[in-house]
């Protein structure tokens, strides 16, 4: 399978480059490299997809989702797209909208208009996130509960949701909950914790780090999206969620255990606005396809954590004065 991947040098774009490759299918990295990319010094490249630059069933392209002759060259002659483009960090959302409306729909837009031009009958997954629900206070979220998204990220997501779903012919969405593991941008909760503790730093928890989110590995994610790609049905949503509701502030005590650090390492901030209490996905649906997560919560924590510990040449220039936003004295959510 020929699969083109935009945003591809992201977090989780990159790790399902890897898995894609992994599989057989000849990959097309589709990315514009901002900082979330993790690009290399002279931009033409990202760091996040070093071991898979030699692979010749790979090959990369820098440029917009919005910039349409880039985006129709890569999509004629592919049998599937996988669309993880986005901006998708909250806290910029609240600083400047505007950008994440340009991006998020205004780029999920013209990909489908590229499709319809060019590949109408082309598979596509359209990844998207359990923000789009908003904060649930009892239950669990299904496919069919109404958007109640409260940030401009997640309203931007609800949108692009609604317009994959309207304008493609063989489209399949996903919405997942809050992803950790390998790769990740120091900017996210876990990331930013086992780094700051790593280097003896305290890490800062929002409010009284009672908000909860459902965990899922990035590993466990990626071997869903591309189970979804495969098995879904065309027209149709899938939740994906890990099982692992935590409070932030049990995660913030497990990292603090595995870094061999004591609570005093915990510090408690200012909330942000609007910082919704609770996400909770059932993911019924597409476990009644098969699918089911391989890693228990803990064991997947420690495997993040190992590969931090281990890969400071990743993330230490991460932490450079390139990037003032990381050294922000507060948790930084997805």
């Amino acid at each position: 399978m020929n699969i083109l991947i935009t945003g591809a040098a992201g977090f989780i774009g990159s790790n399902f480059v890897r898995l894609a490759l992994s599989k057989g299918d000849s990959v097309i990295a589709y990315d514009k490299l901002e900082y979330a990319g993790n690009p290399t010094d002279f931009g033409s490249f990202s760091r996040n997809l070093f071991d898979v630059q030699l692979h010749s069933k790979f090959s990369f392209v820098k440029a917009d989702v919005c910039d349409k002759l880039s985006l129709s060259r890569a999509v004629y002659g592919i049998d599937a797209v996988v669309h993880f483009a986005a901006e998708s960090h909250v806290d910029r959302s609240l600083e400047n909208p505007d950008l994440f409306f340009k991006i998020n729909v205004g780029g999920t837009k013209n990909l489908f208009d590229c499709i319809k031009e060019l590949s109408p009958d082309v598979r596509v997954l359209h990844v998207s996130t359990d923000e789009v629900y908003g904060s649930v206070l009892e239950g669990c979220a299904s496919e069919q509960s109404l958007f109640n998204p409260t940030s401009p990220y997640a309203k931007s997501k609800a949108e692009a949701d609604k317009l994959a779903l309207s304008e493609g012919k063989n489209v399949v969405v996903t919405r997942s909950s809050n992803n950790f593991g390998p790769f990740q941008f120091p900017e996210k909760f876990i990331p930013l914790a086992a780094i700051n503790l790593l280097l003896g730093e305290k890490i800062p928890v929002y409010g009284t780090g009672m908000n909860m989110r459902d965990w899922v590995f990035v590993d466990d994610n990626c071997d869903a999206l591309y189970f979804v790609l495969k098995n879904g049905k065309a027209g149709q949503a899938y939740n994906v969620g890990g099982g692992n509701e935590k409070t932030n502030i049990a995660i913030a005590k497990k990292l603090v255990e595995l870094c061999g650090k004591d609570d005093s390492y915990i510090n408690f901030v200012a909330d942000r606005p609007n910082h919704d209490f609770r996400y909770a996905l059932s993911s019924e649906k597409l476990f009644s396809l098969g699918w089911q997560p391989k890693y228990t919560f803990e064991d997947a924590l420690k495997k993040t954590v190992e590969w931090y510990k281990t890969n400071k040449d990743w993330w230490e220039p991460l932490r450079s004065k390139r990037y003032t936003s990381i050294n922000m004295p507060k948790v930084m959510h997805s």
